[in-house]
């Protein structure tokens, strides 16, 4: 609960595991002057206005990365429920194989293709660590 006794905001983001022919995870880094800067996170962002998770994360990933996706190219896999100090954050989790394109950090993030049991190497927003477990099993 925050000072006045209300609920925290609640902020609803989506995010997308993609996945190459070699079973590797795309993950992409923060660039500095954003929050948790510097940190690892799968690629996404805030849904707009009347947007549905699917059409939010298709925007996200053409802006971000350069790639077309199709819609039932999206397979739900899982969701984060994490609750930050001004805000709680829920996050559904999209596995993706298909695209079209080639990934590009078009926001001057770096990008880097990981097998999953690695991906706990790299730092990551705490929203975000809790999924490497599914995605260890799918993968």
């Amino acid at each position: 609960m925050t000072a006045a006794g209300a609920a925290p905001k609640l902020v609803l983001v989506v995010a997308c595991a993609l996945v190459d022919a070699d079973g590797r995870v795309l993950i992409t880094q923060r660039p500095e002057g954003k929050a948790l800067a510097g940190l690892w996170e799968f690629p996404g962002g805030k849904l707009e206005p009347g947007e549905r998770p699917e059409q939010a994360l298709i925007r996200e990933l053409a802006e971000e990365l350069g790639i077309a996706v199709e819609e039932p190219c999206l397979a739900p896999l899982t969701f984060a429920s994490h609750a930050y100090e001004a805000f709680h954050l829920l996050m559904p989790l999209y596995v993706c194989r298909r695209w079209t394109g080639v990934v590009q950090g078009l926001e001057g993030q770096a990008t880097r293709w990981v097998r999953p049991e690695r991906l706990r190497d790299f730092p990551m927003p705490p929203a975000d660590e809790p999924l490497i477990a599914h995605l260890i099993d799918l993968l």
